[in-house]
């Protein structure tokens, strides 16, 4: 099946994702139709992905983790 037209019976939003409306929730789908994000309401599901999606474009899945000690030293 050709990538490209997996999404043409949807209607893109931004031109980068599609949603749609499952028993209870909302799914988004990227343009590939692999899962985004879920929702409870359309415009709820809309808001998510783009902040996921522009989260991704500028990079936050690359930032290197920290780990710091939980114990906190002293007398309390």
């Amino acid at each position: 099946m050709d990538s490209t037209n997996i999404m043409t019976d949807k209607k893109l939003i931004d031109d980068a994702f599609a949603v749609e409306k499952a028993r209870f929730l909302w799914h988004s789908k990227d343009k590939d139709g692999n899962g985004l994000v879920s929702g409870l309401t359309e415009q709820s599901c809309i808001i998510a992905t783009r902040f996921y999606l522009k989260g991704r474009q500028e990079g936050w899945d690359k930032i290197e983790t920290r780990t710091y000690e939980g114990t906190v030293g002293g007398k309390l």
